[in-house]
């Protein structure tokens, strides 16, 4: 990675970008801003299209917030947040080598983000192909947003990002390292997420049913027995899919059949 990083600002506040940039042109030798977008959203697809080095991020934005965001990402740059969070949060991050400024953003605290992240870059201590938001940090991130429904999973198509409604979706199915997301209509969608983020992120009415799959509950058309525990989930969708469950996972279907 050489220097300057090539930089994208994702904020929906005008005003906020405005100022940022003003800041960032007296560190053009660290940060040459490449983009910026008013949503998360919007900087899903640019980060996607133009890879760049660094991002500087909001959090609270409408359509996706930063946290959703990121956990859509397929290859994560460096992030440096920009929030109104309070200074016990902001320590709480910066304790795990995540660097965050603090709203209305000062040219000093900038100058200081400037020099820690030349100084990493310059050591060759920042790998990029590793993910510098460790599980650790993602929880603590995820901790921190409140808890809310969701009626939709975003997937991308071409140039476009689509909603796909809860109740359209028959299962998530796990591919070597990929989850697609398959729909009653027979439709099949590649996702960002993990079953693992599913799990988390899903309503109760989808259940991991095995190692490679999370099935909506509502869209079973019948469940034979197998063997050592198993059992066979007949799906509703076009394609008559029939899903093997783990044997792991016998206590989950088990609640889940009421059996």
């Amino acid at each position: 990675m050489l220097l300057p990083l090539r930089t994208i600002l994702i904020d929906d506040e005008a005003l906020a970008v405005s100022r940022l940039r003003r800041l960032l042109d007296k560190h053009r030798d660290t940060f040459t801003i490449i983009g910026e977008a008013a949503n998360g959203a919007e900087g899903l697809t640019l980060i996607e299209a133009e890879r760049p080095d660094i991002i500087f991020l909001d959090i609270e934005m409408p359509l996706l917030n930063g946290f959703d965001m990121l956990a859509r990402l397929t290859a994560m740059p460096m992030v440096i947040f920009a929030t109104a969070f309070d200074q016990y949060a902001i320590r709480a991050f910066e304790e795990n080598s995540v660097d965050y400024l603090l709203k209305p953003i000062e040219a000093e605290r900038l100058a200081r983000t400037a020099t820690k992240i030349r100084a990493l870059v310059e050591r060759n201590e920042y790998e990029p192909a590793v993910n510098p938001m460790t599980e650790h940090v993602m929880r603590l991130l995820a901790q921190m947003q409140p808890k809310k429904e969701i009626y939709s999973i975003s997937v991308k198509t071409g140039d476009k990002i689509r909603l796909i409604p809860l109740s359209d979706i028959a299962f998530f199915e796990a591919e070597d390292k990929y989850v697609f997301l398959c729909t009653t209509e027979g439709q099949k969608f590649l996702t960002t997420y993990t079953l693992t983020t599913l799990t988390e992120k899903l309503p109760d009415t989808f259940v991991r049913v095995s190692r490679s799959a999370t099935v909506n509950r509502h869209k079973i058309a019948e469940v034979h027995r197998h063997f050592d525990g198993k059992f066979i989930l007949a799906m509703t969708d076009k394609k008559g899919t029939r899903l093997t469950t783990g044997s792991t996972y016998g206590d989950a279907v088990r609640s889940m059949l009421e059996l």
